[in-house]
């Protein structure tokens, strides 16, 4: 996980109203048909005078008249080139950064610059975009209030009902096991241990859909039961979570909780670590959690869903959440949430 990303709340971007009057103040700005129109216009003026004035144009035309004439031309081509060079810079950098723009990285705007009418139409391009940030952080933040019912409903029916299925078919394995003939016990046990197993997926599949512990103790609990729950042979997981972190609300504490989650499953999927820690501390203006591991990182390979998930997730309350790489190799995840989210 190589590139660093960075989303920002829109609370620190300026107005676009204000800024589009900052670039306009004092307006200096000439529109661009204006500036075509009085290139033109001057040059047609020019050429009148000279018809009109002592110039003339010998037939046929001498050298020198052809020297003039060409010199005219291609200084009246170049001042239009560079008239239509600058005004139309500012429509290329605004199609650079439409090219660039990402809703999963929020903030990043077109500087409004140049003649009016490049000035408004930047503007409202940035105005649109933040119609879409908003819309799209709405749409995600329902979407995701959705999945976690859906999460909930899941590992209700899988505790309640396929969770007490297998309980019941274990002890029915067992009452066989006990009346079985010797030549059968063997393979009696092994269905009962492959019952067990199953039981034991079942439910380990249901605390990760639903973190009763998050609920019931809190979300430094809820992290130190995360970390001993992917802690296996070949990948050691530490937590270290410190204390006096500010109130955060409910919502916060699950994306918290989720990201966390998705980090580490990332780690062990796809990383080849053999060492990941997760840290959850107070920050000057928040709550900073780290999971960091000392695997192979991502390099330039596509983001995949988990990672998109976690972005959507950050933008749900607003907080950040950068990618980079880790001190000595592997991947660092940061999310900052801010006091009072």
């Amino acid at each position: 996980m190589g590139g660093v990303t960075d989303i920002r709340g829109r609370g620190d971007r300026p107005s676009l109203v204000g800024q589009a009057s900052e670039e306009r103040g004092g307006n200096r700005n000439v529109s661009l048909f204006w500036r075509i129109f009085s290139l033109n216009a001057a040059g047609l003026v020019v050429a009148a005078a000279l018809l009109l004035g002592p110039v003339t144009v010998s037939t046929p035309v001498t050298s020198a008249e052809a020297v003039v004439v060409v010199v005219g031309l291609a200084a009246l081509l170049a001042v239009n080139a560079l008239v239509l060079r600058i005004g139309l810079a500012p429509l290329k950098r605004l199609g650079h950064a439409m090219a660039a723009a990402d809703l999963l990285r929020p903030g990043a705007r077109a500087a409004v610059a140049g003649p009016t009418e490049a000035a408004a139409l930047i503007t409202t391009y940035n105005t649109m975009l933040d119609r879409l940030e908003a819309e799209h952080a709405a749409g995600a933040g329902r979407a995701l209030s959705a999945q976690e019912r859906e999460r909930h409903h899941i590992a209700r029916e899988l505790h309640d009902e396929v969770g007490q299925t297998l309980t019941a078919v274990l002890l029915q394995l067992k009452r066989v096991a006990d009346r079985a003939p010797e030549e059968l016990r063997e393979e009696v046990a092994q269905a009962q241990e492959a019952t067990r197993a199953g039981l034991d997926e079942i439910r380990r599949i249901a605390r990760r859909l639903r973190p009763g512990v998050l609920e019931e103790l809190g979300l430094a609990s809820a992290l130190r039961s995360l970390a001993g729950e992917f802690s296996a042979p070949g990948l050691t997981v530490r937590h270290h979570v410190t204390g006096g972190l500010p109130p955060l609300t409910e919502e916060s504490e699950l994306v918290l909780y989720r990201v966390a989650q998705e980090g580490l499953t990332n780690t062990a999927r796809h990383s080849a670590a053999d060492h990941a820690e997760i840290r959850l501390q107070p920050v000057a203006d928040g709550v900073e959690l780290l999971v960091r591991d000392n695997g192979k990182g991502v390099g330039d390979a596509t983001e995949g869903a988990g990672i998109r998930g976690m972005r959507e997730r950050a933008l749900l309350i607003g907080a950040d959440l950068t990618l980079a790489a880790a001190p000595g190799g592997g991947t660092d995840v940061r999310l900052l949430v801010r006091g009072n989210r």
